[in-house]
């Protein structure tokens, strides 16, 4: 028997890969270019080629002859013919139609007349064009949209807007004489970006110096959308910190201020608040000619930002984020709004560099509380989740760990607000919720980052864009169902390099019921980076 043959590919374009086998490791990298990891059990690991993987792999130039040749080389049996159609019709969908620009007009262009013929005939598109295959510059993102739904990603070649110029370069030195240098991973992000598309990086990677670095590339202007006003307060920072920029450069639009400048930083809340049927601020988008456009954490993009983007594809448009994954399937819209993703550095290599620590994974798994399992029994499906969840026999666990590892730097992260109060009170810790105020929050991660806290309890507010570089536990208690982005994030908030020493993420769940079940699903991102989780059963 060939010990290369690891793969069995079913029909439906999924794949079953023997994970236990020493060939695994070798191609892994390569898998995932062009399919999503699904289940991750031990031994076998199924993963699913998908329109969106197959597209991204692409337009990063990989060709439908390499993955069937790929594929050949390792299955165990012939490859289907409904795979072998479904790599070459998506591959070669991927530019099929494209977008240039001609005599001044934005037309749609194909070497296939008749699939232009054919596509042109659908209302949906024929409403778009004016002349022929012409399309009115501002419809520019909504046929990209329409096309894509069509299963016909569009090739956008018409460039993009200069935006208005800006003079900016990052510093030689910053604080206490420290060296500011970027890093190998971080240049060859900024060097794949030529004017749209998504970077996805590990949490604690340095994503915004990426941000910063291709501003600084571009010397343009920039509106830069965060995840949470705190977020804000870090780019800002960061910004001044290792730039030349002056500070009345910079713009915080916010809730408490409405500051543009030619860098501006503001919140997706901030763009979608809306009053009396309208949407305000979504206007800042055209207050300024931009140069580019950066969206942090570009996977939380909501669908007021994704219509407003739609109008905006003349600029250039950088997202960035430690997982390229949506829940709601959404990953088409950012593939086709924002652009395919240009850059991707695995977590495992960066760790194996220094520039993010090493992490250790647990489930620890504990029994329902007997007084609890007629209730869950009874329950429905959502409800079962919420009742396992809270288990408080987490609690337990949950002391015995900040007790095991006192004096270290412990993040306690949940998603129930009366489960998160208790923990405080027993623990006497503080704890941050979404109500907390921003001067709050600030402080109180200061305090963590300057040794003056050593415990912190927080709520899914942290999941994003929160600076803790100094912690090296995270107790998990619950979470948002089976959200494969939460824990990359959740697990990210620890991964800052700990001068050598291991950081800890430890996931609380209940045994046998729907909250081991969903964790299963979070951990999917993870185990496809290379990270085993050792399972560990509690006992009282």
């Amino acid at each position: 028997m060939n010990k290369n043959k690891i793969i069995t590919p079913l029909p439906n374009s999924t794949l079953i890969v023997d994970s236990d086998s020493g060939v695994y490791l070798q191609i892994r990298d390569f898998l995932i270019k062009f399919s999503e990891l699904e289940k991750s059990p031990k031994h076998i690991h199924t993963y699913k080629i998908t329109s969106v993987s197959l597209w991204n792999a692409a337009a990063a130039g990989i060709t439908s002859q390499e993955i069937i040749h790929f594929l050949e080389k390792y299955s165990k049996q012939d490859l289907p013919e409904e795979v072998v159609n479904n790599v070459e019709k998506q591959i070669n969908n991927y530019g099929k139609i494209k977008l240039i620009k001609k005599d001044g007009k934005m037309l749609l262009y194909s070497d296939d007349k008749k699939l232009l013929r054919t596509i042109k005939k659908r209302k949906e598109i024929k409403k778009l064009l004016k002349n022929n295959f012409e399309i009115n510059e501002i419809y520019r993102g909504k046929i990209k949209i329409k096309l894509m739904k069509l299963g016909y990603p569009v090739e956008d070649l018409c460039g993009f807007e200069d935006g208005e110029l800006f003079q900016i370069d990052t510093k030689k030195v910053i604080k206490k004489g420290e060296r500011f240098e970027i890093r190998d991973y971080q240049r060859g992000a900024i060097d794949s970006f030529s004017g749209d598309g998504v970077v996805v990086l590990p949490c604690g990677a340095g994503k915004t110096i990426v941000g910063i670095g291709t501003i600084v590339k571009l010397k343009t202007s920039a509106l830069i959308i965060c995840p949470s006003q705190v977020s804000v307060k870090q780019w800002i920072s960061e910004i001044i910190e290792k730039t030349t920029v002056k500070e009345k450069d910079i713009g915080e639009y916010t809730s408490g201020n409405k500051e543009i400048a030619p860098i501006t930083v503001t919140t997706y809340q901030m763009l979608t608040f809306k009053k009396e049927g309208k949407f305000p601020h979504l206007s800042l988008f055209n207050r300024r000619d931009w140069g580019l456009i950066i969206y942090d954490e570009v996977h939380l993009l909501p669908a007021q930002v994704f219509k407003e983007t739609a109008s905006l594809q003349a600029k250039r448009r950088l997202g960035m984020t430690a997982t390229f994954i949506r829940e709601d399937g959404k990953e088409k819209e950012i593939f086709t709004l924002i652009g395919p993703k240009r850059y991707e550095s695995p977590w495992k290599e960066i760790e194996g560099k220094g520039w993010i620590a090493e992490a250790e994974c647990y489930e620890i798994r504990v029994p329902l509380e007997k007084s609890l399992r007629i209730e869950y029994i009874k329950a429905d499906e959502k409800e079962k989740y919420k009742i396992a969840s809270q288990n408080p026999l987490k609690y337990e666990v949950v002391k015995e760990i900040v007790k095991k590892y006192e004096g270290e730097k412990i993040l306690i992260i949940g998603q129930y607000i009366a489960q998160l109060k208790k923990i405080t009170r027993e623990l006497n810790a503080p704890l941050i919720t979404g109500k907390t105020p921003n001067e709050e929050r600030i402080k109180l991660y200061e305090m963590f980052k300057n040794d003056g806290l050593k415990l912190l309890v927080v709520s899914k507010v942290a999941n994003f864009s929160i600076d803790l570089p100094d912690a090296n536990l995270a107790i998990q208690i619950s979470g948002t169902f089976g959200s494969r982005q939460e824990e990359a994030q959740r697990l990210g908030r620890i991964l800052r390099p700990k001068n050598g020493k291991k950081a800890k993420f430890c996931s609380i769940v209940t045994k046998n019921t729907k909250d081991q079940e969903m964790n299963a699903k979070r951990q999917l991102f993870l185990t496809e980076q290379g990270y085993l989780y050792n399972i560990v059963d509690f006992k009282r």
